[in-house]
């Protein structure tokens, strides 16, 4: 129970579920359900927007929650009884407790889930000595500190359950949050992100085991006897479940296919088997989450049924019912009961303590094994991460009453301290270098047209899928010696769920995306098809995953296109096409994410309006019938454009149409009010008419048709425009240049795509052929970007969408 009563005062009477409504004179507040939904929906409004508030700062989601759990108690908001009374009535606690309990054991299994034993009989010798510093250490100052605790502020509480707490609740390292913080910040497969979740892992198993004696001491019964047979009995229990429950789940894993969906039959079982080990385990006298967590971490992590269990668990439970813990946790914490000097000199030394035996265990050991100083203080800092698993040591004990008010409320501080300073302290002593490819093809357009094309392209969804692989199969360029290599890369958000980090965890590089390999798993479906294309044809694939925030989703595109040694990146447009041909916002963070690779790819870009190339399944090459055209107005980018559309002439099944826009001398004051008579043989002599040159003459060739277009004005522009309505694909430049190009810029709407590209987007518009707008690479910043990104937000886009 998270209250107290006094002696003599009546217990309350236990609450109705539902009630009968407002007209027949009933209060919801005065029944569990409604009470129950009010409070969920408090907790998790109040937690989400702590967590957007912190997460500029690149705080986990975890420190807001335990903000918000601190803020709903009494240390806040309860100072107002009336405010306790209405939505946490004591009567109200059982069913509250009740609910975040039975969350906590489902988290607890997921928990285990991260846990591979296999990694840990692999741990090498430098992880398991930082393991072993960073519990042996901090568990001996706790003990210390413990004393003096009881002293002062924790007297008369059972000293050896009380000994026991303390060096836990010190020496405890978070592993999920820790993974969390190493994911967020790219340090995951560094040296120091691997040694750090080994040592974590060694650090969170060593914990648990901790726990489990300490609670066994801190029974009703101060019999040692009685301790013991609860510790014996929890080991054996384990042991029997690590001898029975594996053969089960693998022959259900065995049963579950890749594509196919994971019988429900099974899930279920599984579920029951997480709570019926909860269940012995509290029988026991140990706390039910302990048998989840045992179970999570004997169930095999390979295969369909590990993530599809995963999927179905996660958001119900860390969505809804685990922040209910937090509140659980934040109506016992009361930090008025730290009052006076010494009270807030015990906090001061709690902190202390514990940073100390953490980082400086963990600093002195990691140096003796040759780690780098900056290396070491960021195992450091991050070894002494706490969270979810310190309030669970916190709230046994407290519960177990081995914790009083005051000692609890100086815990759940130093852990919300602990935890709060680690991402910025890591980011300020840790930064790995990254080392800069240096590369010769980072264009298309290129003297040695023989040399090997190299593509990196993204995609979300399997909805970009069968677009981009027609238009591999355009670019092959069947006359290059060296062919054409493409990698796919899937772009997928890192989010708060432990499917994220289970698929980080099998990351290669530092930062980077990772290969696939062995067994796929089974958001694997989306590479099929192009693991499919590359059997089927001459061109070389190579699937990859990169999980990252959206804001650092650009720095995985544009490191991976440098280690590829990418000439180019094509990314799809942020809307895609709906059925009566209009376009649909996917979403808006996707077109900040273009926005930033336009600004800082390390080679030229591409982004693919896909209105259906080729229809929605794969064009084979004797198939495969399109007219592309290019619209040449000038400047780099259609250079860009322009040799992206004769690579792709060279495959038997495709036309070329490349349309010139010149200005007839005559009209150019019409269409610019700059003056350009004094350049106007500019354009004949520029780079881009030489690079013209050589096409024009191919026109003997069937593939290739090359015209000029005079034209006076805007309005001829758009219909020669819609007078190529019969192509399948239009390449352009993003920023072309002359006059007409000028007189166009002021038509566009989207930055990103440049004003041929939003002119043929246009909803006006009557052309309905996939658009690919292209940037060259220049070796600088991309211009005339971010005076656009200043006047649009993306609550504007989206309105606009």
């Amino acid at each position: 129970m998270a209250s107290n009563t006094s002696v003599g005062q009546k217990c309350p009477w236990p609450m109705k579920a539902t009630s009968n409504g407002f007209f027949q004179g009933d209060n919801p507040l005065d029944y569990a359900l409604p009470l129950a939904i009010l409070q969920i929906c408090l907790v998790v409004v109040l937690t989400r927007g702590l967590a957007v508030l912190l997460r500029p700062i690149r705080q986990p989601r975890v420190v807001a929650e335990i903000i918000g759990g601190i803020l709903l108690g009494p240390s806040v908001l309860g100072r107002s009884k009336s405010y306790l009374e209405a939505i946490f009535p004591p009567k109200s606690l059982t069913v509250l407790d009740t609910l975040a309990n039975l969350g906590l054991i489902f988290f607890l299994f997921l928990a285990g889930l991260e846990i591979d034993p296999k990694a840990l009989r692999q741990t090498g010798k430098t992880a398991l000595a930082i393991a072993l510093a960073g519990i042996g250490l901090p568990f001996a100052l706790g003990i210390g500190s413990s004393f003096l605790l009881r002293e002062t502020i924790s007297k008369g509480v059972n000293a050896s359950a009380f000994l026991i707490f303390m060096g836990v609740a010190l020496s405890i390292t978070a592993f999920p949050v820790l993974a969390r913080i190493l994911a967020e910040l790219k340090l995951l497969t560094t040296d120091v992100g691997r040694m750090a979740m080994s040592a974590a892992a060694v650090n969170d198993v060593a914990a648990w085991i901790l726990l489990a004696l300490a609670v066994a001491l801190s029974g009703s019964n101060t019999s040692p006897v009685v301790s013991l047979w609860v510790f014996l009995s929890g080991c054996v229990f384990v042991i029997c479940l690590a001898l029975i429950v594996p053969p089960i789940f693998k022959w259900m894993a065995r049963r579950c296919h890749e594509g196919e969906p994971v019988e429900e039959i099974y899930i279920c079982a599984t579920l029951a088997v997480v709570l019926a080990a909860g269940f012995v385990t509290d029988a026991i006298g140990i706390h039910a989450m302990f048998g989840a967590f045992v179970v999570g971490v004997l169930f095999p992590k390979e295969g369909p049924f590990a993530h599809a269990l995963v999927e179905k668990v996660e958001d119900l439970v860390s969505g809804l019912f685990l922040p209910l813990y937090f509140v659980s946790s934040g109506l016992k914490t009361n930090i008025a009961t730290i009052q006076g000097l010494q009270s807030w000199g015990l906090l001061a030394l709690v902190i202390f303590t514990a940073c100390f035996g953490k980082i400086i265990g963990t600093v002195v050991v990691s140096l003796c094994c040759k780690v780098p100083l900056r290396g070491a203080l960021a195992l450091g800092f991050l070894m002494n991460t706490k969270g979810l698993v310190e309030l669970i040591v916190l709230n046994i004990g407290k519960d177990r009453k081995v914790l009083n008010d005051q000692t609890f409320a100086i815990m759940v501080l130093m852990a919300l301290f602990t935890t709060f300073i680690t991402t910025p302290v890591v980011m300020a002593v840790y930064k790995p270098a990254r080392r800069k490819t240096d590369y010769k093809y980072r264009t298309i357009e290129r003297k040695n047209s023989d040399a090997q094309l190299r593509i990196l392209a993204c995609f979300h969804s399997a909805r970009n899928i069968p677009s981009m692989i027609n238009l591999f199969e355009a670019s092959r360029g069947v006359a290059k010696r060296d062919g054409l290599s493409v990698y796919a890369l899937h772009l997928m958000e890192l989010s708060e769920r432990s499917s994220a980090i289970l698929m980080v965890h099998k990351a290669r590089k530092n930062g980077l995306p990772f290969w696939r390999k062995g067994r796929r798993s089974d958001s694997d479906h989306v590479v099929v098809a192009f693991e499919a294309f590359q059997q089927l044809s001459q061109v070389t694939v190579r699937s990859m995953t990169s999980i990252s925030s959206i804001a650092d989703m650009h720095e995985d595109i544009c490191s991976t296109a440098e280690s590829k040694r990418a000439a180019i990146i094509i990314l799809p447009f942020h809307k895609h096409q709906r059925v009566d041909g209009s376009f649909e916002t996917t979403r808006t963070d996707f077109r900040w994410v273009n926005r930033r690779v336009l600004e800082h790819a390390p080679c030229s870009v591409g982004i693919l309006v896909d209105r259906g190339l080729g229809g929605t399944t794969y064009v084979s090459a004797s198939n495969v019938s399109y007219l592309i055209t290019v619209l040449f107005f000038g400047g780099p980018d259609d250079c860009e454009a322009l040799a992206y559309g004769a690579r792709m002439a060279e495959h038997p099944g495709i036309s070329l149409n490349i349309i010139c826009f010149v200005v007839e001398p005559e009209t150019i004051g019409k269409i610019s009010t700059i003056n350009m008579q004094e350049n106007a043989g500019i354009e004949t002599k520029s780079s881009a008419e030489e690079f013209l040159s050589r096409f024009r003459n191919l026109q003997k060739d069937d593939s290739v048709r090359y015209e000029e277009k005079a034209v006076r004005n805007v309005t001829e522009i758009i219909a020669a425009i819609r007078g190529a309505d019969r192509s399948n694909l239009f390449l352009v430049g993003r920023m072309p240049e002359g006059k007409l190009a000028l007189a166009l810029r002021r038509r566009s709407e989207c930055p990103e795509l440049g004003a041929v590209g939003s002119l043929l987007i246009a909803p006006d518009f009557s052309v309905t052929a996939s658009v690919l707008v292209i940037q060259q690479y220049n070796g600088y910043t991309c211009p005339n970007l971010d005076p656009y990104m200043e006047e649009e937000s993306p609550d504007k886009d989206s309105e606009s969408s």
